[in-house]
This record gives C-alpha cells, structure tokens and sequence, in this order.
C-alpha cells in the first residue's frame, strides 16, 4: 500500500496565505521524515478553500527540501491553461527531482477561473478531450502539432522533453471513460466513500486495464476515534464554510453550496479519522472494498501548523507500520 499526504493549503480564519504556503512545504518535509511515499498538491483560485494557486511552483520548492518522497499535483487545471505549456513544467520537475515527480490532471469546473484566465466556458465543456490528448503528445519526449478546435499551431519540440503518463482526476462517468480509454490512473475525490470509488473502478474496468488508481480522504489520528472526530468537528466547518462558498461559477448558473458541518461528518465518517488502529483498519477495509491501494490524506484539517506538524508524525509512527509489512 502506498500513503501520501494531500496539501490542500486551507486558509482557517485568522491566517495568512503566504504563511500557509510556507508551512505546506514544511509539512511534505514532515511527511517524508515520516516515511510517507508522496505529497500531493492541489490548486485553486481566489478563494480560501485553498491558496495554492500553482501546484508545480510548491512542488519545485519542495522536491529542492527533500530527498525522496514523491511530488504531484491534485489537480492541476487543464481547463484554464496551456497542455503544451503544462508539460514543460512537468518535464523540467521530472528532470529536477530525478524522477520523482507525477503530474495529475483534471477538467476543473465551471468557475469564474475560466474568465479571468481567457480560456472560456468551452474549454471546461467540450474541451477537456482535446486538452488531454494534447498534454499527452506533448509529453511523448518528442515533438507536438495542434490542429483541433482549441488548439492549432506547427510541429514544435519540446524541451526538455519528457516521457511522462498523468494521473486524471474522475469525478463522472464521462472522465471516467476518457481515463480508461487512454489507460490513465484515476485520482478519486475525498467527497465519496467506497461504495461510489467501487462503482467507478468497476466502470473503469470495463473500458481499460490500467492499475495504479489514488484516492483522496481526510486523516486525523488522536488517543481515541470519538476524540478524533470531535476535534475535525469543532476545527474543520470554520475552514470549509467560506472555502466551499469560494467556488463562483462563470456564467452566473445557481449552484448548492454544501453544509460544512454535514459535510465533516461525512468525511469523519468514511475516512480515517481516530485510533491508530482505527486510521489503518479504515484504510485497509477501503483497499479490499474497492482495489485501490493509494491514498492520499489531508492532515491539515485542525487548521493549525504545529496540529498538522504532529497529526502526520503520529500517521508516520503509529498508522503507517499497520499497513505495511
């Protein structure tokens, strides 16, 4: 089984986000310390559910304070940039890191992101495919044309070139199946249990044969799991409650905004949250159920550095030798 750390880079009240930024890189410090496998880094965009606006840019920091453990992005946006300019960036934190780095890929959604970076509505509905496709050719390790409806331009070399397979985030059965057609890992969100990652595995199954599949989940470990699960209860809403509301959409098209306390009782309900024996048995029952065998977890969700600091040295000592023999 493989165990990484998902940086989300939350801003709880009363923080600052360059401050949260720089302890996001202590935190994959930590985690590699730990004997964590990866660190992966989300992105978003003007809003306080995460103030990482360019997961490669913490990634290169990071890659250039540690040693060994892994690097990746969950997601970067192909909706709102470049694929060709994307791979570059990818290509040069593969080189610089000595291989250590995975670039993960999603779709995005409908955001007001789509406006301000000139991309449009029509990337983020139809576009996803031919984005995709490009990203690929362009981190074939050699050289990449465009003639499609978003993207046209002559043959170019990329360097430094890269051979390079993303990971996609799948959040519908459509991504699913452009996942699977092309034989790329899926990255699955914490917002669903096993039940659903199951169901979506199985999909995939039928369209491709790739193994290699993530999963995204919250983890908290604490003496006890009621102790667990108050303690996300009392912290998260705070973080979650303006950073769930942060996602404008583009055109103006209603969208339901989430409970945040509903919300940390799901999380702190399928996830590992509580005893070391509990965080682990979770983890392993989520294995069986569904195949998968790596996860990625956000130790941030106390919202305070030295919290999050010991939630993934107590991971590290007391949850991780449990799933590994």
């Amino acid at each position: 089984m493989r165990i990484g750390i998902f940086v989300v880079a939350g801003l709880f009240p009363g923080q600052e986000p360059g401050r949260v930024l720089a302890d996001a890189v202590e935190w994959i410090v930590a985690a590699e310390e730990a004997g964590f496998d990866d660190a992966w880094i989300a992105e978003h965009h003007f809003m306080p559910y995460g103030v990482c606006p360019s997961p490669v840019t913490l990634a290169a920091l990071a890659i250039g304070r540690t040693t060994r453990i892994g690097l990746g992005t969950a997601v970067s946006v192909l909706s709102t940039q470049h694929p060709v300019a994307l791979a570059e960036q990818a290509a040069m934190l593969h080189h610089l890191s000595g291989g250590r780095f995975t670039l993960g890929v999603g779709r995005g959604g409908p955001w007001v992101d789509l406006e301000v970076f000139g991309t449009g509505l029509g990337r983020y509905e139809r576009g996803f495919a031919e984005s995709l496709d490009l990203l690929l050719a362009a981190l074939s390790g050699g050289s990449v044309a465009a003639d499609g409806e978003f993207f046209r331009f002559r043959e170019v070399t990329v360097v430094p070139g890269a051979r390079l397979r993303p990971v996609v985030a799948c959040t519908s059965e459509a991504t699913v199946a452009l996942a699977a057609a092309r034989g790329l890992p899926m990255l699955l969100g914490m917002h669903i249990g096993d039940d659903d990652k199951a169901a979506l595995v199985k999909r995939y199954g039928t369209a491709g044969t790739h193994r290699g599949h993530i999963a995204a989940g919250v983890a908290y470990v604490a003496d006890s799991t009621a102790e667990a699960v108050r303690e996300l209860r009392a912290r998260m809403p705070a973080w979650l409650g303006p950073g769930l509301a942060g996602y404008v959409p583009v055109d103006g098209r209603p969208r339901r905004v989430r409970d945040a306390g509903a919300y940390v009782d799901l999380l702190t309900r399928i996830h590992p949250v509580g005893s070391a024996a509990h965080c682990a048995g979770t983890l392993l029952r989520t294995a069986e159920r569904t195949g998968i065998e790596h996860f990625i977890l956000l130790v941030e969700g106390m919202g305070e550095h030295e919290r999050t600091l010991a939630n993934i040295r107590r991971l590290g000592a007391e949850v991780l030798p449990l799933l590994r023999p």
